[in-house]
């Protein structure tokens, strides 16, 4: 086994004893993991630079990782299930994406220990910021014949505002330092925004160091310049490094943690004999990265032993990421990055232009190891993150037919992150959009993803039919095409400019880069939803919030002026463009779309319409009975906020 010891350092009872229905308390375990994994078995052959890691007596690469289990304390009243939740970069995500519970251990609803779930988190990623409570890997670094290993590495950042010096990482990642801090033929450039030809600045004007008050210090994790980096512009650095992590390991951490605790009877496993099932979900970077897992065909331990019976990449687009390649950088989303590499469907395709034939699942398909996948993504990955790729050829010609073990979902009319109320325009990372957010929670959509994914695995009931846009019947459109919708509306600015996704070379070795930047070729089509007469999209799993609307509600948001970058998308965030409540505001205001008043004859009629919706979706099976109370109080409370704004509009009398 590659896990040789569990050191469970704190064991407590959870949230003091809390119960959730049948299943009674649970405890929360923390500790680290150990592994010790062999370069030469073939299971361990595709993760790079394994073989230049130091290695101990018996020829093994050790590491280890942080972990945290949630665990019922009488595992008679589990479900015998383990749910295994890939931290997004350190950060817990199901108990908020999943029970609608706050950030990090919140329980919320309570919905996956109602179920009996033995809740699992492992750290993958080996440069999250030193911050309490986040769950890292540690990981060795590589070394050849010469020393440690050397290599250029890119760097990409667009500042909010003005500031003189940047960071070496994304969202303050652990940097990778640079060599030596003269570097000559290091390289800064400067484009508008990413589709606009790149400037280089001169090498004069800017330093590895930092400038702080006007005084620079040397410093070899950050990058200044006096004149200073503009808001919105797109700043790439590249420069030689010297430290090189075998990144990929947090592959092999997720693939034998689990492992051990589903079938290893070791005294150290607090798991043993009680695992029957296990289930994997991902959201966003960590959906990215279990799309690169099966890619990798790393659900299979190194007994060849399946790892997941069933996965849920959620709001993961078509995109892979900077998982396991030297100098790779996991908490990067730039689109000129290995993350936007082909393939992007799970069934076999030929890329016209490359002649590259590869898929997805290719290898486990091989092996005949196919785990149950369910991929959902929200609006936002198809305007920004080439969700359609996973269903659309790469010539944009037809629609693709999945695997019969994978269904596609599209939760129409969302962004990014769930909604929620009240509206608001920034972020927390400080990223404004000029609209208000999209106010669409697709949690209720998410939670009988999980449901369906159950029973699939345990009891083989099939799960519903896929449903996103499609080539066959016109629900899936070029972006550009829907102009005329928007434009039409004086309270919607289209964008000027659109995400593209170019074929990328990076070289003949996707995991040991040689082409900085790559070599660029022929976009590759992406398709959207079609629209309605309001702009709300018409394919996919619709919620009474776009089915019944109060609003046009979108997957894309434009960058708020005061953070620079005009015209272009925000990454992640989609907005909300409300209605007018009457027919007069509407007249006033030159809005096309109908009021509030002209389409529902008062609250209780708008109500009965938002319940009947959910309903239907329940009947369908996109959505548990449990959650047609919770939509249909959503609905009420956005009722009521728009209400309350006619009313404080009011003249003083009426």
């Amino acid at each position: 086994m590659a896990v040789t010891y569990i050191d469970i350092q704190s064991r407590a009872p959870y949230q003091g004893g809390m119960t959730f229905g049948d299943t009674g308390a649970y405890e929360q375990l923390d500790g680290t993991v150990h592994f010790a994994v062999d370069p030469s078995d073939p299971a361990n052959r595709l993760i790079s630079d394994l073989a230049l890691a130091p290695k101990n007596g018996d020829g093994l690469v050790e590491f280890s990782a942080d972990f945290r289990i949630l665990k019922p304390v009488d595992p008679s009243k589990g479900s015998h299930k383990l749910f295994f939740d890939v931290v997004n970069r350190g950060n817990v995500l199901s108990l908020g994406r999943i029970n609608s519970g706050a950030e990090g251990m919140d329980p919320g609803n309570g919905f996956l220990m109602r179920r009996g779930y033995t809740q699992v988190w492992c750290g993958w990623q080996h440069d999250v910021p030193q911050k309490p409570g986040l769950l890292k890997v540690n990981v060795p670094n590589a070394s050849d014949a010469n020393g440690p290993v050397t290599g250029r590495i890119a760097v990409t950042f667009q500042p909010n505002a003005l500031k003189t010096t940047q960071m070496l990482s994304d969202r303050d990642h652990q940097p990778y330092s640079v060599k030596d801090l003269d570097q000559p033929y290091a390289t800064l450039t400067v484009k508008d925004h990413d589709t606009r030809p790149v400037t280089v600045i001169p090498r004069s004007e800017w330093s590895f160091g930092r400038l702080e008050e006007g005084t620079f210090t040397a410093d070899s994790n950050h990058i200044c310049m006096a004149s200073g980096f503009e808001a919105g512009k797109v700043y790439q650095c590249i420069y030689t490094t010297a430290v090189a992590p075998v990144v990929g390991l947090g592959f092999a951490a997720v693939r034998d943690l689990v492992s051990h605790l589903r079938y290893s009877t070791a005294p150290d496993n607090p798991c043993a004999g009680d695992i029957q099932h296990s289930l994997a979900f991902g959201s966003s970077q960590s959906g990215r990265f279990l799309r690169q897992m099966l890619y990798l065909a790393m659900n299979q331990d190194e007994e060849d032993r399946t790892v997941f019976d069933g996965i849920i990449a959620n709001i993961a687009g078509g995109r892979r990421g900077e998982f396991n390649q030297r100098f790779g950088q996991p908490s990067s989303t730039i689109e000129a990055s290995t993350a936007s590499l082909f393939p992007f469907a799970d069934t076999e395709q030929t890329d016209p232009e490359t002649g590259q034939t590869d898929a997805l699942l290719a290898r486990l398909q091989v092996r005949g190891k196919l785990p149950k996948l369910l991929l959902t993504n929200s609006s936002s990955e198809y305007w920004g993150g080439h969700a359609s790729l996973t269903h659309t050829d790469t010539d944009g010609e037809r629609d693709i037919t999945h695997s019969d073990n994978v269904r596609i979902y599209h939760f129409a009319g969302t962004q990014h992150q769930a909604g929620t109320l009240p509206l608001g325009h920034v972020q927390a990372t400080g990223n404004t959009g000029l609209n208000p957010f999209n106010w669409v929670d697709w949690r209720p959509l998410l939670r009988a993803a999980v449901h369906n994914l159950d029973n699939w695995v345990t009891s083989g009931v099939l799960p519903p039919d896929s449903k996103h846009p499609r080539l066959d019947d016109g629900t899936a459109v070029d972006p550009e095409s829907l102009r005329p919708v928007f434009d039409d509306n004086p309270k919607i600015e289209f964008p000027a400019y659109m995400r593209h996704l170019s074929r990328l070379d990076f070289g003949p070795d996707d995991s040991v880069i040689e082409n900085l930047p790559p070599v660029t070729s022929k976009d590759y089509p992406v398709f959207v939803s079609n629209v309605d007469q309001d702009g709300n999209e018409v394919a996919g799993i619709r919620l009474p919030a776009v089915a019944v609307p109060l609003a046009t509600v979108m997957g894309w948001n434009l960058r708020h002026p005061d953070t620079g970058g005009p015209g272009q998308t925000h990454r992640i965030m989609g907005s909300t463009i409300p209605f007018a409540f009457t027919q007069q505001e509407r007249e006033d205001s030159g809005d096309p779309r109908p009021s509030v008043e002209e389409r529902y004859p008062s609250r209780q009629a708008y109500l009965q319409q938002v319940e009947e919706c959910a309903k239907e979706l329940a009947s369908q099976g996109y959505m548990l009975d449990e959650d047609i109370h919770t939509v249909t109080l959503q609905a009420g409370e956005r009722y009521d906020l728009l209400e309350s704004k006619v009313r404080q509009v009011q003249p003083p009398g009426d």
